[in-house]
C-alpha cells in the first residue's frame, strides 16, 4: 500500500481568538512548535496572525485550558508535553485531524475504546429498549448497503457505535461516544474493509453486536465489541501512514528555525 497523510478536515471557528487557537493548536499538534518551545513574543504573534494584543491573549487563554500552553513570569509562553494535552477535548481532538493521525492517534484511541466499548455493550444488553435495537438495525443496513470505502459507510458504523454508548443507559459513555465520534469516524475512514473477505467479517461482527444486545446476552455483546475493535487494529497494521514532517517554526528564543 501506498504511504499516505490521513487529514481530516474540520469545520474552521467562528472568532479571532477561536481561529487563532486553532492555528497555533494545529501547529503545536504536528510538531511545529516542539515541546518545551517557548512561542514568540506577543509582537511577533500579532503581526503573524494580524490579531489585537487581547485576540491573542485569549487565544493563548483557551490553549492553556486545553493543556497545550503554559504561561511562567520571565519565561514566556511554553508548548506543554503531549502527556498534558486534553486528548477528550472536542478542540483538541479536531486538531489531530487537521494535524493529520498517525498510528500512535490510532493505537490510543483503540485502547480507550477497549477500555469503554464492550462494558457498553454488556450494560447495553441490560438497559436497551425497543427503540435503541431499532436504530442499531437501522445502522446495519446502512453499513451493508453502502460501498465498505465510502463515507457512508463510516458514518453508519459510527452510528451503531454511537447507538450502543446510547443503549447503555450511562450517561459518562455515551458523552466519551459523542466526544470522540469525530476520531471514530477518521479511524473507521481509515480501516474501510475494501477487500470482499474483510467487509464480510466486518458486517458479521457488527451484527453480533446487534443480536446479542437484541437478545440480552451481556457477555456475547462484549466480547463481539472486542473482535471489532481489535479486527480494525489489524487493518490498521495493514495501513502504512507518514505524518508529514513538520517544519519548525522560528524559536522565539533565537529567531532560527527551532
Amino acid at each position: 500500500m501506498t504511504s499516505r497523510i490521513v487529514v481530516i478536515p474540520t469545520r474552521r471557528a467562528h472568532s479571532n481568538h477561536a481561529e487563532v487557537a486553532r492555528s497555533i493548536g494545529v501547529d503545536i499538534i504536528a510538531g511545529r512548535y516542539a515541546e518545551g518551545t517557548r512561542l514568540p513574543g506577543d509582537a511577533e504573534m500579532i503581526a503573524m496572525f494580524g490579531v489585537s494584543r487581547p485576540v491573542l491573549r485569549e487565544s493563548v487563554k483557551t490553549l492553556v485550558a486545553k493543556g497545550l500552553l503554559t504561561t511562567k513570569a520571565r519565561v514566556g509562553t511554553v508548548v506543554r508535553e503531549r502527556g498534558a494535552w486534553n486528548m477528550f477535548d472536542a478542540d483538541v481532538l479536531a486538531w489531530h485531524l487537521d494535524a493529520g493521525i498517525d498510528k500512535r492517534f490510532l493505537n490510543d484511541l483503540a485502547e480507550i475504546r477497549l477500555a469503554v466499548e464492550p462494558r457498553a455493550a454488556m450494560l447495553a444488553a441490560a438497559q436497551r429498549s425497543e427503540e435503541d435495537i431499532a436504530e442499531l438495525r437501522r445502522s446495519m443496513d446502512r453499513m451493508r448497503r453502502e460501498a465498505s470505502d465510502s463515507v457512508g459507510f463510516a458514518d453508519a458504523d459510527l452510528a451503531l457505535h454511537v447507538g450502543v454508548a446510547r443503549a447503555s443507559g450511562n450517561l459518562f459513555m455515551r458523552s466519551i461516544g459523542h466526544v470522540i465520534e469525530a476520531a471514530l469516524r477518521a479511524s473507521f475512514l481509515l480501516s474501510a474493509p475494501v477487500e470482499t473477505e474483510d467487509r464480510d467479517t466486518v458486517l458479521l461482527w457488527h451484527q453480533k453486536i446487534v443480536d446479542a444486545i437484541a437478545a440480552g446476552d451481556a457477555d456475547a455483546a462484549s466480547e463481539a465489541m472486542v473482535y471489532v475493535i481489535h479486527n480494525g487494529m489489524r487493518r490498521h497494521e495493514g495501513t502504512v501512514i507518514e505524518t508529514a514532517p513538520a517544519e519548525p517554526l522560528p524559536s522565539a528564543d533565537t529567531g532560527e528555525q527551532a
